[in-house]
């Protein structure tokens, strides 16, 4: 299959395819907006938590059995590489079903193109490691009023366009929840009185090629 014939049936696909402390907010909020940006802290560190408030024993055991240590840590993770280019671009698992049934012989024109099953399979795999969008990993330090401190959160690449020709970009489209900790305070001054709760931080799992 030549090159201009490659271009054509790229271009036919696309087509198929689609197309806070007291005043300051408590906890992240629900949002299509991921990853969550960064909450508003009032900068007073009388509503920060003391040192005896931050004992590992304790927190662990409020925190219970939603400890994942695969998304969260106490400590500041060593600055690693989560996600490798080449990783990032090497689509896992099974291909979609909307890319293996794809009619590659039908054209916008009318014509029929003739495909052998290996340059079919060959064009396939290449369409669906150029349209892939990874989960790339970075963790976040949340700041001293969230236990566990840091976060995994997932984002979606844009290093470039993931369609031909360029226009849509990988979007969130899944994201899950893991529950940590937050320092939460009532009151103002020597009247107030602080404690640790359960929050839910929303997190993306899958994103999609997407306009």
């Amino acid at each position: 299959m030549g090159l201009s014939q490659t271009l054509l049936v790229y271009a036919m696909v696309c087509v198929h395819l689609g197309v806070s402390q007291h005043f300051f907010r408590l906890r992240p909020l629900p949002s299509e907006h991921l990853p969550v940006p960064d909450l508003k802290e009032d900068p007073d560190p009388e509503y920060d938590p003391r040192e005896q408030d931050l004992a590992e024993k304790p927190l662990r055991k409020k925190l219970g059995s939603h400890f994942d240590p695969s998304f969260m840590a106490i400590t500041a993770p060593l600055p690693v590489n989560l996600s490798s280019p080449d990783a990032q671009w090497k689509p896992p698992g099974h291909m979609p079903n909307e890319i293996k049934k794809l009619d590659l012989t039908e054209t916008p024109y009318g014509k029929r193109l003739k495909l052998g099953k290996k340059a079919r399979r060959k064009f396939l795999q290449l369409l669906w490691t150029y349209t892939y969008c990874p989960v790339v990993h970075t963790w976040k330090d949340l700041g001293v009023r969230f236990w566990p401190r840091y976060i995994k959160e997932g984002n979606c690449s844009s290093e470039r366009s993931c369609s031909f020709p360029e226009g849509m970009s990988c979007k969130p489209i899944k994201s899950i929840s893991k529950t940590f900790l937050r320092w939460y305070c009532q009151g103002f001054l020597r009247q107030k009185y602080c404690t640790w709760i359960q929050v839910q931080y929303p997190i993306i799992s899958e994103c999609k090629c997407s306009c």
